[in-house]
This record gives C-alpha cells, structure tokens and sequence, in this order.
C-alpha cells in the first residue's frame, strides 16, 4: 500500500516549511493531491520530488531550471551543469573582488587613513567599474545598435538630477528583501505588497519608456538564462519569476499591480 502523508509530516521529512512547500506547489514544482477535506496530501514520489528540488537548489540552480531537470529527467544534464558552472564561478569572482576590495580598503583604515561613509560608497562604485563593462555585453548580444540608441535617447529624459546609483541601489535593497521573503505564496497579500513596491520603483522607466522598450525589457528577463551570472540586475531570476507570478494573481483578482 502506498504511503501517503500530511503537509506537516512532509515537512519534517524534508526540512522544509509549509509555507516552502505550498511555494513550491505555486511553481508547478510539485503536485500534492487532495483530501476530501481538502488537506494537501503526498504521495512517495512527491516525497522523492521534494528530495531532489532541496538537493538542486543546494547547488544553486534556479527553480526553473529545477521544474525543467525535473520534467525532463532523460534530458542531457551536461549543457545545464555548464552552465550553473559558469554561474557559480562568476558568483564566486564576485565575492571575490568585493573580498579584495573590502581588504585593501580595511588596510588604509588599519594604516590611519580616515575614509567616511561617502568615501567608502565612492570607493566601491570605483571597484563596481566592471559591472558597467558586464552589462554592456549583455545588451550588446541582446540589442541592436538601434535600439541601444532609442533606449539612450528615451533614458535622457530622465534628466542630469537622475542618480543611476542610488536608483541600482534600490532595486538590490527590493531583490534581497523579496529573496528573504522567499517560498512565498505569489497570492499572499505580503506578495502583493512588494508587486506594489517593484511598479512603484519601476516609475521612472514607466515614464520614459516606449512599447519597445518594455517588450525588450521583458524579453531580456525572460532570456535570463542566456546571460545570468554574467551581469547583476539588483534581483535574481528566481525574484523575477516571483514577481511576474504575484503580479498574474493580481490580475486574476481584477487588480492592477501598477496602481
């Protein structure tokens, strides 16, 4: 007879939360199935699922990357495997140059050098130099010439006042709250919560931005794959794909995620 057990019985099975696990059913990850009370039961081979989801992640895959490997079980893992490589490497050079950056700044402290908050950020925006020459082959391999044109005309309209920083900045201080916010139910009113902060923080684009540039805005996202690890957005593919989910519940409930 097969073994069926509870949400709360998954959980200490697998260490995850409830709340982890009613995520992952949000994403199509796993499909428990019901009680005629309508409780969440699963079965062992959503238990074998729920092994294997944990096990991937531990090794940085993305959660559609996992849905994907996990769906096509006879698909060739060598490509996907390369490519997680490529993006733990370049995780890992990033922690890297912020380490060594970190260290030479820390040395001119111990050398009596006195560098306050402003020099500190001037500091690190000097060594984030690297970024700018990241993005730039990025949008280069997904842009023309064109429409790199039409998006450096349309951006000017934010005016000289526009800080690029202090704006990157915000989206990062977004993406790492929604990250630690995260398995969330993408229909949780918390979800909805920061679907509002991200439009809202979205304003200055909204208010220069043609339809082009939102189509191409919404492509490079969806095509993360191609480029992620290369360049850093300020949130990770898994936060995107939140979003877009929390936002599609928003709409199903007849609100509109940018109001």
């Amino acid at each position: 007879m097969t073994t069926m057990l509870d949400i709360a019985e998954i959980a200490r099975a697998t260490g995850l939360s409830s709340r982890a696990l009613r995520f992952y059913e949000a994403r199509g990850l796993i499909r428990p199935l019901r009680s005629e009370g309508g409780r969440r039961i699963f079965g062992e081979g959503e238990l074998e699922r729920l092994h294997a989801i944990v096990a991937l992640k531990r090794a940085g895959f993305t959660l559609a990357a996992i849905g994907r490997m996990l769906d096509r079980p006879s698909a060739a893992l060598g490509p996907m495997i390369a490519a997680q490589t490529k993006v733990v490497e370049a995780e890992r050079q990033a922690l890297a140059d912020t380490a060594a950056l970190l260290a030479s700044i820390q040395s001119r402290i111990d050398a009596g050098e006195r560098i306050d908050v402003a020099t500190l950020c001037s500091l690190i925006r000097k060594g984030n130099v690297m970024t700018t020459t990241q993005w730039k082959a990025v949008v280069d391999q997904h842009f023309t010439p064109g429409e790199q044109a039409h998006w450096a005309e349309r951006m000017n309209a934010l005016g000289p006042d526009f800080d690029q920083n202090a704006y990157q900045a915000r989206w990062a201080d977004l993406g790492q709250r929604i990250a630690a916010a995260l398995p969330m139910d993408p229909d949780s009113e918390a979800a909805r919560g920061f679907v509002r902060e991200w439009f809202a923080l979205l304003a200055p684009f909204r208010a220069v931005a043609s339809p082009e540039m939102w189509t191409g805005a919404t492509r490079l996202h969806e095509n993360r794959a191609d480029w992620d690890g290369r360049a850093d957005p300020g949130f990770s593919a898994d936060v995107w794909q939140f979003v877009q989910a929390a936002g599609a519940a928003m709409r199903a409930r007849g609100e509109a995620p940018e109001a």
